[in-house]
């Protein structure tokens, strides 16, 4: 049985993604879940979604952050994209991009990298935290050894998504 058929069915997944959905919306989104969690559930929801599924989830999970912290991820998120060839324009050249405090353009952006290279997203922030992450992306973030997902930003970021994502594939059922 796939992850999906798992997931809409009854049973233990389907609880524990009901759990993870729930301690995601209290309080604070990055307390109360780890950060292998967190990378976990996005590996788990991210490749069952379609492109506007996917897309959806992460405005969802972008309107839940306050502006600044919109802007904090959208710059990390295009100093990580550059790092790996890819390119953000600066539409009035001010070295900072307006429009991440956008829910909707961060939400285009994100949904553009996982269609275009599925798992991107996840590489850029989380990497393979199951073993913990050295320097690279933790440090640009300061994380240290705790890698990217040690913000709280980019724990938001990537948690949302598989939390909307999974709340979603469950309104479905």
């Amino acid at each position: 049985m796939g992850f999906l058929e798992n997931l809409m069915g009854s049973g233990q997944q389907q609880d524990d993604y009901r759990d993870y959905v729930r301690r995601y919306d209290q309080g604070a989104p990055y307390d109360g879940i780890s950060n292998d969690e967190v990378m976990s559930r996005y590996q788990q929801v991210a490749p069952h979604m379609s492109p506007q599924m996917y897309q959806e989830s992460a405005h969802e999970a972008f309107s839940g952050m306050d502006p600044q912290e919109r802007m904090q991820f959208g710059q990390f998120l295009q100093q990580q994209a550059r790092s790996q060839g890819m390119q953000f324009q600066d539409l009035d050249m001010d070295g900072q991009d307006d429009r991440f405090q956008d829910p909707g353009y961060l939400s285009q952006i994100t949904g553009r990298m996982e269609q275009q290279q599925p798992g991107m997203l996840g590489q850029l922030l989380g990497g393979a935290l199951g073993g913990g992450l050295g320097g690279g992306v933790g440090n640009s973030m300061g994380g240290g050894m705790g890698g990217a997902l040690s913000n709280p930003i980019a724990k938001a970021a990537l948690g949302g998504i598989a939390a909307m994502a999974a709340r979603r594939m469950m309104s479905n059922m």
